[in-house]
């Protein structure tokens, strides 16, 4: 555990609080489900029946991903995972139902 402020989180765990940006391959199947799979975070797959639903499936695989390295691993190497940061401003594409 991490010495200094009474609440302060214990090590990795900034990490892990903090916004990246995992670039995903999103693709439909033949069964017309979609799959995502992201060369930045490997073992990141995700299948969801629309768009939305594989995104938030997604959100939660590489999230669970990175507390697993970090539990693993100890804040040292889950922070050699090599995301972006969010940065103030950037390009989001929006998928939206006609």
């Amino acid at each position: 555990m991490r010495t200094g402020a009474p609440h302060s989180p214990p090590l990795g765990v900034e990490f892990l609080l903090m916004e990246r940006i995992v670039q995903l391959h999103i693709e439909k199947l033949p069964e017309g489900v979609y799959l995502a799979t992201s060369d930045d975070m490997p073992g990141l797959v995700a299948q969801g029946r629309t768009i939305q639903e594989t995104l938030e499936i997604a959100r939660d695989v590489a999230k669970k991903l990175l507390e697993a390295r970090a539990e693993r691993s100890g804040a040292k190497r889950a922070s050699r995972v090599k995301l972006a940061p969010v940065k103030t401003r950037f390009d989001y594409p929006l998928i939206v139902s006609a």
